[in-house]
């Protein structure tokens, strides 16, 4: 999971003293680089690249769990509850892209492909190769099974401003 790791460092101060100073020194846990060099997330920034308008959190599953079901597997373990599937793993590759800023979340609770997102996408462009079409052409036949799931979101956030 990523976040911002805190390290302590005690240094000595000065000559007899026995106290200590305690420095905290905050690093990134993922960057965008870490992200490019992996396949899954690479792949998973793409479809939601493809959702031109944005894609809600919900909807994002639903199409993921469709396109396993379709043989477009991309390594998520999911847990149907009703008929709704859930999957831990995906929902903590989403954190990890908006934690490194390369997806937002916008008013209407959609996922969006930030710029620095799309510079990503274009660069890691070889990561996704001959799969990018199949991946596109499941997209385009998927995602009406799972618009209403937006449309429903969409009608929740309007209600509640």
């Amino acid at each position: 999971m990523g976040g911002l790791k805190k390290q302590k460092v005690a240094t000595p101060t000065s000559g007899t003293e026995k106290s200590k100073e305690v420095k905290i020194i905050t690093k990134h846990v993922v960057t965008p680089g870490d992200i490019e060099k992996n396949p899954r997330l690479i792949t998973l920034l793409y479809i939601m690249s493809l959702a031109k308008n944005g894609i809600s959190e919900k909807a994002l599953v639903n199409l993921i769990y469709l396109m396993r079901e379709s043989g477009v597997n991309l390594g998520y373990n999911f847990t149907v509850l009703g008929n709704t599937p859930t999957s831990r793993d995906l929902l903590g590759d989403l954190t990890l892209l908006k934690y490194v800023g390369l997806v937002e979340v916008s008013e209407n609770k959609k996922l969006l492909v930030t710029t620095l997102g799309k510079e990503l996408l274009s660069k890691a462009s070889t990561l996704i190769g001959e799969q990018g079409s199949a991946i596109k052409n499941l997209y385009e036949t998927l995602y009406p099974k799972v618009a209403p799931i937006d449309v429903e979101i969409d009608l929740k956030t309007r209600s509640r401003r």
